[in-house]
Parts: C-alpha cells; structure tokens; sequence
C-alpha cells in the first residue's frame, strides 16, 4: 500500500493509497481510533455507487451511522447547504463525540469539512476522495469552506482530516469529463514542482481512467510537503498552490457554479498565468508550449468565450482571498517546476492576460 504522511505535529494523519481500499475503509478509521458515531456525506452522483460498500464496512467494524446525500454540483457548495446539513446530523442524534466521513470529490470534501469544523465547535473528519481533483488536491490540507455569489471559498476554515483514504478504483465510475479536468491540478503539481512528471502525464492515454495509485501519491507528497511548510498560508509557500488558481477563479465565478468545471477554469487561469510568467520572469515560449500541450492532450479548454466578460472576471480577483492589502497574489513560473509568487504583477498586465487567453 502506498502511503503519504502529512507532519502537523498533534494534527498530523496518513494518507493511504490502494486499489480496492473503500472496502477496508472501516477498519482503517477503527486504526485511528475513531469510535463514535459516524455521519457520512456524499452528493446524488456519487451515493449510488459508494454509499452502500461504505456503510457495509463501517457496520463491520461495528460503527453506529447515519448517510446524509446532498444534490452533485458546485451550487451545493453554499451556506444554505451547510445549514441543511447540520440540521440534519443535528436530528439523526449526532453530538460532539461523532465524526464524519467526506465521501465524494472537491465539492463533497470541501462542503463536509466545513460542516465537520463547525458542528458542535468541530469534530473529526475523514476524507475518502472520489475524483482525481480531490484524490491529488482538495482532500489533503485541511482547507474546508463553501462559495458565495461574490466568490470561491470565501468562506471557510481550517480543519484537517484524521485520516485520508484514496481508492484509485472510484475514478473509474466518473464521467470522462469529470475525469480528465482533474488533470488541471497534477498539471499544476508538475508546472510548480515536479518538471519530470510532465513526460509521464505526456504518456498517459485521456481515454484510459486507470490511474495509478503512485502517480496520485506523487502528487500528494508535494501537496503535503508544501502543507507541512505552511499550513495557514501565512508564509507565501502554499501560495503557490494556487498556479493558475487566481484567474482560474474569477472566471469560474463568472458563470453560474457548474457550468465550467473546476479544472477547467484552472486550464484557463493556467494559460493566462503561463503568459505572465513569459511577461515577468524567465519562462520560455517553449516551455509555456509543453504545459499548454498536455493540457490540450487531456481535452481542457485554452480559449475564453466572450460571453465570460474581462470586466466581470475583475470584479471577482477585487473579491478574492487572495487579493489582500489592494495587492493580488500572483504565482508565476521561472521555469519548469520552479514557481514563484509576486505581487508584482498589474492590472493592466492581468487585463491583458485575460484578452490573450481570448485567442
């Protein structure tokens, strides 16, 4: 089995890796030692597939739970979501001595998070990630939150997991579109960290949903690593996790949740960073075109339409949480696998930025 430690000294947890591992997944949280009442949380897509191994294993292990399913999509990602949900644990007899189980993608990881760091002043979680977005991103790191209309996450908090279960075998129940906008984020693992496991994903078939339970372990460890640099985000080295994440979100913000996916946003946001990266540091066209490449042999959109409007995708980066003291964040690359963040970058630049991924 592969395995991938986040060290957070008290709040430190594994992140085990294996084909096949949801229907061990009970006896797993018993090993953490976990032994109250369990409140699984999973949206409409995913229940239907995981919902009844899942509950089977727990009430192996002997658990007392309770299944709680929300509507699949971005538009559940919201407070009054979160209040529904809390009600209902509420009234299934849930306390401060429960925990809770994410079972699902970066939507379903997010949203019951947060209800896991609110419920009774927060109670534990676990995250059995379902999507390749969740699987190498969202579920490790402990940040949990919900949208608004104003923005992505802008409301939320932090709250790490006890443990995190990865079964690269629920990726292959996923639309293929929901498949391949996963790869927007290994892409940015790769881009920022990681130059040699671009000719890895160059050799990877979009096609063939049988991702290795190494290749995600991959990009945990750097997701973890920079997690353990910095947790909160206080140092400016988890920034750098948001590579193509600052206009990838105000143009996801742009359109109404669900219409683009999450990956895909990024695909944008990743071009329009590539090319402030040729604009402010030493990136090379060359290297811009290996990046834009893969992201175009996993189907990602490169180009933005014009119904998303340049000044709607402004008004959303004023609004976003990583736009502080009237200066933006802006990750940028010096050359492969080696980024940085600056605050350098502006506005005009990133108007500019936005007309060019138009092309």
């Amino acid at each position: 089995m592969n395995s991938v430690s986040v060290n957070l000294g008290s709040k430190s947890y594994e992140i085990l890796l294996q084909p096949g591992l949801l229907q061990d997944a009970g006896a797993r949280i018993r090993d953490v030692s976990l032994t109250g009442k369990a409140a699984i949380i999973t949206d409409s897509n995913i229940a239907p597939h995981y919902l009844k191994p899942l509950e089977e294993s727990l009430a192996a292990e002997g658990y007392s739970l309770s299944s709680h399913v929300f509507p699949a999509g971005e538009a559940s990602k919201a407070l009054s979501q979160t209040e529904v949900l809390c009600r209902e644990l509420i009234q299934a007899g849930h306390d401060r001595s429960s925990f809770i189980i994410a079972l699902g993608g970066g939507v379903t990881g997010d949203l019951a998070g947060f209800v896991a760091s609110i419920f009774y002043r927060g109670i534990p979680f676990v995250q059995i990630p379902t999507t390749i977005v969740s699987q190498v991103d969202s579920a490790v790191g402990g940040k949990t939150g919900v949208n608004t209309p104003e923005g992505k996450n802008l409301i939320g908090a932090f709250h790490q997991p006890r443990l995190v279960l990865v079964d690269p075998q629920t990726l292959l129940s996923l639309p293929g579109r929901e498949y391949r906008e996963g790869f927007a984020e290994v892409i940015k693992h790769a881009a920022i960290r990681d130059k040699e496991m671009l000719q890895d994903l160059e050799a990877l078939n979009p096609s063939n949903q049988e991702l290795t339970a190494e290749l995600i372990a991959r990009n945990v460890a750097i997701k973890a690593r920079i997690v353990e640099e910095d947790e909160r985000e206080t140092s400016g080295t988890r920034a750098l996790l948001n590579f193509g994440h600052t206009i990838g979100h105000g143009i996801e913000a742009s359109v109404p949740y669900g219409t683009l996916l999450h990956g895909e946003a990024i695909s944008l946001g990743i071009r329009a960073a590539l090319y402030l990266s040729e604009q402010y540091t030493k990136l090379s066209p060359q290297e811009s075109q290996r990046i834009l490449h893969l992201l175009k042999h996993f189907q990602l959109p490169l180009k933005l339409g014009d119904e998303i409007k340049t000044e709607s995708i402004l008004d959303k980066l004023s609004r976003d949480k990583k736009f502080a003291g009237g200066k933006q964040t802006f990750v940028l690359l010096n050359e492969l696998g080696d980024a940085i963040t600056t605050h350098k970058v502006s506005m005009q630049a990133i108007t500019e930025s936005i007309n060019f991924i138009r092309s």
